[in-house]
């Protein structure tokens, strides 16, 4: 990133959907974090004339956006931008925006990342060979020499944290990925990422159960018996502040949800739903277990509403604000 270490990095996300609209609306903003986005300027521009926003677009060097001005890093790889309509350059475009963001927090030339919504789709049929933004993140942070990097999926809203154990997994595979390993491996990452990054000092971790009231005794499954009792116990026994399974339909009512900093869910949806349905605007996507702070928004790509100006900036807005809070110095 041409901005150095002060800076936050921002990929531009798929150029066909609302990625390019939300990164122009939050540089419209005047309280907005500094930021570069790794994007084609031209693009960039055709979008903001077509939304009829009055802002630069500028590639000066140590220019930062805000205050109607957006500071780009140009790629080198030219984005067709169709609204809703993916094109053959947008795949090759958005796959370099990811590489070089990740370059760019891995060498400490940006202080965080925040990655605007992709569509997976487009990226397989050009090669991507990885579910999502995470495991990506995760190959390359190990691949640039952090072999203990293990990427987790947080949703951090204001007020509810969830973490899925399993991710982008059909649900009929989550029971035979479910292992005790699986999660108190996933547990150990959340509480010391509370910990180092959010600034809890003891985290408490509720585990929810896989089955229908946490099993029932076992007589719902087994899962919850022989799979997460056992991880409980062991992250007891490592002095992490974690209990459980609790039935997954009364952990999530605002009583309950004063008595943790975070939820482990068993499988995606489990997680995503109820921090989405408290505050989808205001919720965040954080990515734990890196050597760097990777935030994005909740959302997907919209392409049925890209470039009509309805989308909304509030979860990127959220996104570049934690990003910004995390990465600062805690001293």
């Amino acid at each position: 990133m041409a901005a150095g270490g002060a800076a936050l990095c921002v990929t531009m996300g798929d150029p066909a959907g609302i990625g390019p609209d939300i990164t122009l609306m939050a540089a419209l903003r005047t309280d907005v974090p500094g930021f570069r986005v790794l994007a084609d300027p031209a693009l960039m521009q055709r979008r903001a004339a077509a939304m009829g926003l009055s802002i630069q677009v500028t590639t000066e060097t140590g220019a930062l956006s805000g205050k109607g001005v957006l500071a780009v890093d140009a790629l080198e790889n030219r984005a067709d931008g169709n609204p809703g309509q993916p094109g053959a350059g947008d795949a090759t475009a958005t796959l370099e925006a990811l590489e070089r963001g990740a370059k760019a927090v891995l060498c400490g030339a940006a202080r965080a990342l925040v990655t605007a919504p992709i569509s997976k789709k487009p990226l397989y049929e050009a090669g991507f060979g990885f579910p999502g933004h995470t495991e990506f993140l995760e190959d390359r942070a190990r691949k640039a020499g952090h072999r203990d990097a293990r990427a987790v999926m947080m949703l951090a809203g204001p007020d509810l944290r969830t973490v899925p154990v399993t991710v982008h997994i059909a649900l009929s595979r989550v029971p035979g990925a479910l292992t005790s390993d699986l999660i108190v491996e996933t547990a150990r990452i959340t509480a010391r990422d509370l910990k180092t990054r959010f600034g809890i000092d003891r985290p408490r971790l509720a585990l929810a159960g896989l089955n229908p009231h946490a099993g029932e005794g076992a007589t719902m499954g087994l899962e919850d018996r022989d799979i997460i009792g056992p991880a409980l116990a062991r992250l007891r026994g490592e002095g992490i502040d974690a209990f459980g399974p609790l039935p997954a339909d009364t952990m999530f009512f605002p009583r309950a949800r004063a008595g943790y900093d975070a939820a482990l869910c068993m499988y995606h949806d489990q997680a995503l739903i109820p921090v989405k349905t408290i505050a989808f605007d205001e919720t965040v996507n954080v990515t734990l277990g890196l050597p760097f702070v990777r935030t994005s928004p909740d959302h997907g790509t919209a392409y049925d509403i890209a470039a009509s100006g309805k989308a909304s900036p509030e979860s990127f807005l959220a996104a570049l604000r934690l990003a910004d809070l995390l990465s600062g110095d805690r001293a």
